[in-house]
């Protein structure tokens, strides 16, 4: 794919899933730079800067996208050549998709070890790392089941309901609404994560903070699986995630909206699940408490908080706040 095309891959849910959209932007960027004939180091990082920017503002809430784009972009920071800058690139996006794969294994084998034999397990949206958790389980012997939500209004679990089947785990398919309902016939509650905040609160596919809301009256412990390039940097300056708002046309048909011109669609794609609700997530440094999540951020992600303030304030510039 072009990188106009995984851009729009991205921005219209083609490609979806925060590791996956985060590993696609890398291997489009990593693809760009390959075909790009530039005369001057100057050059290819204005372009290459240029391609960045494009994908970063595809989708303003998974931070795994502009973690990642971050990422591979600093192998330009030290380069005195254009031949120097296109290896150091190529082979920092090659170590950074290795390394996001790498981290759901480790993460699955965490998460694994927190599912009983027996366990009835409930999962909101298609997580990768949250499902790796459930397959590596089943995997392992243990005798799950699950319950996964249809996830509205894209659907994105049929996708999750299939990887079950295809794992061959027992699942039984819900409508959003009927979590709670449900809730007290599950052992543990495991969804994925688009954002992880400073203070540990998860923002995750609309519908998931109902569901940690039920499972905490429930009493049923709600764990987060999440790769560390997944938390959120510039919250600990006081930065707020966006919420994305998608198009009403995915709630609500063009032709029947046309119809009611009193009626106004909201489509928020996410929600916040506070930090109390949560009580572990799984990264592939370990699992961690909410409360560590500033740990992860100040001690896994690479840059200092004086750099993040300065890519927040570039980022204001070009009006993602």
């Amino acid at each position: 794919m072009t990188l106009e095309e995984t851009a729009r891959g991205i921005r219209t849910m083609e490609i979806r899933g925060a590791g996956r959209i985060a590993r696609a932007a890398v291997e489009a960027l990593d693809a760009h730079a390959n075909g790009l004939s530039p005369t001057a180091l100057d050059e290819f990082r204005a372009e290459m800067q240029r391609a960045a920017n494009l994908l970063v503002e595809t989708r303003p809430t998974a931070v795994s996208l502009p973690n990642a784009v971050r990422s591979v972009m600093r192998a330009l920071d030290d380069v005195d050549t254009l031949s120097e800058a296109r290896q150091a690139f190529h082979e920092r996006a090659r170590w950074f998709v290795a390394s996001s794969l790498g981290a759901v294994s480790k993460i699955a084998a965490i998460g694994a070890r927190h599912i009983r034999d027996g366990d009835t397990v409930m999962t909101h949206c298609n997580s990768e790392a949250a499902l790796a958790c459930i397959i590596e389980a089943h995997r392992q012997g243990k005798a799950i089941e699950v319950f996964a939500t249809e996830v509205r209004p894209r659907n994105q679990g049929l996708i999750t309901i299939q990887m079950l089947n295809d794992a061959g785990v027992p699942t039984s398919y819900i409508v959003d609404s009927a979590a709670r309902s449900f809730v007290n016939q599950v052992d543990l509650v495991i969804v994925g994560a688009d954002a992880i905040t400073a203070n540990g609160a998860v923002v995750n596919k609309i519908g998931t903070a109902p569901i940690a809301l039920a499972a905490h009256e429930a009493r049923t412990n709600v764990v987060v699986a999440a790769e560390t390039y997944k938390f959120a940097p510039l919250t600990a300056l006081g930065d707020f995630v966006p919420i994305e708002e998608r198009p009403s046309s995915e709630v609500l048909p063009d032709e029947i909206a046309a119809r009611l011109p009193h009626v106004r669609v909201r489509n928020p794609a996410f929600d916040v699940i506070p930090a109390g609700y949560v009580d572990l997530i799984f990264t592939e440094q370990g699992a961690i408490p909410p409360s560590m999540a500033w740990l992860i951020i100040r001690d896994h992600l690479g840059w200092s908080i004086d750099e993040y303030r300065r890519a927040g304030e570039d980022e204001a510039g070009r009006g993602r706040r």
